[in-house]
């Protein structure tokens, strides 16, 4: 496997990290920490799911849901003007997907930082894989299949299932509102029927 940083210009590594083509994906060394995974199709489903995608549209290629692509993205400074970052739902969910361009690994050129990014999936076929994308000039979170030779991003997933509970006190309406209120650190815990 191979990996770069986009325009070769450590500032850019700095901020949004490597760019890795599929077989680093592949390769037995690894790319995540022990105990940490690149997730499969599915995992990212599940993801868009719990974000608000139906099965079908999280089964569906291409740009798909409502506005799970804004609710992923993070870092509005980074992004080009559009509607991914005008939504008002943009980087609720705490992923931080940054517009890290990617690398076309036909002719070796960077494209597109500020404006996309391409995360790898495990799994695919014979010379394509999935992978996700957000683009400013969308609220969507496409779903696309990529030649193993392009530069994408990787984001590790561990191998423990986390739950999450939250309970909101009783003098806010939503949960929004007691996350809006509360300060970093600070437990927020949901009960049925808030």
């Amino acid at each position: 496997g191979a990996y770069a940083v986009y325009d070769d210009d450590p500032a850019n590594a700095d901020i949004y990290g490597n760019l890795y083509n599929w077989y680093v994906v592949d390769d037995e060394r690894d790319v995540c920490p022990e105990n940490y995974h690149v997730p499969s199709d599915d995992e990212f489903k599940q993801l868009e799911m719990e974000l608000g995608m139906t099965q079908e549209e999280a089964d569906a290629y291409g740009y798909r849901g409502t506005n799970e692509g804004s609710k992923l993205a993070g870092s509005s400074e980074l992004w080009n003007s559009g509607v991914l970052i005008e939504d008002y739902e943009f980087s609720i969910s705490g992923f931080n997907a940054l517009p890290s361009g990617f690398i076309n690994g036909t002719n070796g050129n960077f494209y597109e930082i500020g404006h996309r990014n391409g995360f790898w999936c495990s799994d695919g076929s014979d010379n394509e894989f999935w992978f996700r994308k957000n683009s400013s000039s969308y609220s969507e979170f496409d779903r696309s299949l990529e030649n193993k030779s392009f530069g994408l991003s990787i984001r590790c997933l561990s191998d423990e299932i986390q739950a999450i509970t939250f309970l909101v006190p009783e003098n806010f309406t939503t949960i929004q509102g007691a996350i809006d209120y509360s300060m970093d650190g600070d437990t927020v815990l949901v009960s049925a029927g808030t």
